[in-house]
């Protein structure tokens, strides 16, 4: 809200929180209007974002579409397929434009590194956090996972043809560290892995393609990328072991500065108002929703395994 509080082009009409108290605290700091029904607030707006637990994007954001209003909802989509395809057909009906959450598309690396990405042939990613209660209310895949299943999908362009996976509960009822490999038809390859019980931060993604080596800090926006000097002698390599200076050349990749929440709306923004199309469409998240509940399946499976043989072993 203090985002879109401020916005140009748009006027911020207000918010529901389900919790009184909260509501009050938000509206006296951000001096913004709380709606105590959110049907009240539907009414009230053309365009909403919906930030709510998980297991509730599907009720809030049926309501909503329903009545015809553009949606920015938070990642992911919803907790089934089966949510996400009726929240996307209603939408169809309603002339209603549908925006994923997945912010990281914002990411200054990863704007940076577009320009750059050429038919990935191996990606590898590695996001890991401290524990928050914040997202723990679903596995680890779906919390945070899914960011980068969704900068998979959009780097390599191809539906994902195959998924194995591991991952186990440590500190909730849910996964909280999980690692998913990917196989695409063209034989491109993602290596995934997340977790939420970490004592240190890092969201890091390297990209692996025929033209060079894409090596990204998410947390920092920095990206660096690297080829093969075009002056590059051949029969040098043959002769013995050089500096990889010497036949690698770094090439500048860089963005502009910007929040990726404040751009992310600013996107979103622009396509209610006819001005751009959707950047991270209601079907993109959906697909990133398949592929993370896939991998969740998968896991699930592997556990079930792993509890079936500790078993048998015991008796």
């Amino acid at each position: 809200m203090r985002i879109l509080r401020d916005l140009p082009g748009v006027a911020f009409v207000g918010f529901h929180d389900a919790r009184p108290e909260r509501a009050e605290q938000v509206a006296r700091e951000l001096d913004v209007r709380s709606f105590a029904d959110v049907g009240d607030l539907v009414d009230a707006c053309d365009a909403l974002t919906v930030v709510v637990p998980t297991p509730s994007h599907y009720v809030v954001a049926r309501a909503a579409l329903e009545r015809g209003r553009h949606l920015l909802i938070e990642k992911p989509l919803t907790a089934t397929l089966a949510e996400a395809d009726e929240l996307l057909a209603i939408a169809e009906r309603a002339g209603a434009l549908v925006q994923t959450g997945h912010v990281e598309r914002f990411n200054r690396a990863i704007r940076a590194a577009m320009p750059y990405v050429d038919r990935p042939r191996f990606v590898e990613s590695d996001r890991l956090a401290p524990f928050s209660p914040r997202g723990a209310d679903v596995a680890v895949v779906l919390d945070l996972m899914i960011h980068d299943i969704d900068l998979i999908l959009t780097l390599v362009g191809e539906p994902v043809d195959s998924v194995s996976a591991a991952g186990i509960p440590v500190l909730t009822p849910f996964v909280d560290i999980a690692n998913a490999r990917l196989g695409f038809s063209s034989g491109a390859v993602a290596n995934i892995t997340a977790s939420r019980v970490s004592r240190e931060r890092m969201r890091k993604l390297r990209i692996f393609q025929q033209s060079g080596y894409l090596s990204l800090d998410l947390a920092s926006g920095e990206g660096e990328f690297y080829r093969l000097r075009s002056d590059l002698d051949l029969t040098a390599l043959a002769r013995g072991p050089l500096a990889i200076e010497a036949f690698v050349e770094r090439v500048p990749i860089g963005a502009p500065e910007g929040e990726p929440l404040r751009l992310e709306f600013e996107s979103f923004l622009a396509a209610v108002q006819g001005r751009h199309a959707v950047t991270v469409t209601g079907r993109a998240g959906r697909d990133a929703l398949e592929v993370a509940l896939r991998i969740q399946s998968e896991i699930e499976r592997a556990l079930a395994v792993a509890v079936q043989a500790a078993g048998g072993s015991r008796a």
